[in-house]
């Protein structure tokens, strides 16, 4: 196991006192009393509301202009039904995890550019307007790794934001602190933070890796430990950039 600085070790030999388990901090969640990561500021970014799964949740995307006849033969549709050229192969295990961010990109202006509320007339304009912003919401998800895992994972009712999200890798908790502490201290005009900038992207395409080959395998218990790690490395990252 990895030694850590007198400073975070008493800080990690107190926290152990405690008997709950160690769970991922959330954004919007308070603990009581301090746990071991809150004493380090380690906020996971929250899974938007539209990720969770609920039993009445419905995944149908209403395609815009539609009569009555064709909406009685759509299918279920999912984020990846937006772009059939990007993503021919739909989610995984089917299709990749990893994805081309340029040809999303290309593939997500072309669409807006037929989609947009203002190249419609005003009675179909609400219609465009959600679903533009069904667009939208598609390609916020899809281009970002970390909302990508969660989505995906929602989508197959595991969400990271329970209370089976736990972490039992106390190395990785220890590299977190030590990680934390060491972005404390320090700075981008000697060169230190940028090298910190530069292990943590290093964690943070480590990890993308990772889930793609879980997804591939469609082992989600893996997934899921992977992305909860990048979850930490994203905020570990977040932290750095925001850092003067």
């Amino acid at each position: 196991m990895r030694s850590l600085r007198p400073s975070a070790a008493r800080r990690f030999g107190a926290s152990l006192t405690s008997e709950s388990p160690t769970t991922i901090p959330l954004r919007t969640r308070r603990i009581t009393p301090p746990c071991l990561l809150c004493v380090h500021r380690i906020l996971p970014q929250s899974i938007p509301r539209r990720f969770q799964s609920t039993p009445t949740s419905s995944r149908t995307i209403e395609k815009p202009f539609e009569t009555q006849g064709t909406k009685q033969q759509q299918q279920p549709q999912t984020y990846y039904s937006f772009f059939p050229q990007t993503l021919p192969a739909g989610p995984p295990p089917n299709g990749p995890f990893d994805i081309d961010v340029k040809a999303l990109k290309k593939e997500f202006l072309k669409l807006q550019s037929t989609a947009h509320p203002d190249v419609h007339q005003q009675a179909d304009k609400k219609r465009a307007e959600a679903h533009s912003a069904q667009i939208n919401e598609a390609y916020k998800t899809l281009q970002n790794p970390l909302l990508r895992a969660q989505y995906l994972l929602s989508l197959r009712g595991e969400g990271l934001e329970d209370e089976s999200a736990k972490v039992d890798d106390m190395d990785l908790l220890l590299e977190v602190m030590e990680t934390r502490e060491m972005v404390e201290e320090a700075e981008w005009e000697n060169g230190s933070l940028k090298e910190l900038w530069e292990k943590n992207e290093r964690r943070i395409k480590k990890s993308v890796k990772a889930i793609d080959r879980a997804f591939k395998k469609d082992n989600l218990e893996a997934a899921k430990e992977e992305a909860v790690k990048l979850r930490y490395w994203v905020n570990i990252k977040e932290t750095i950039e925001e850092k003067d």
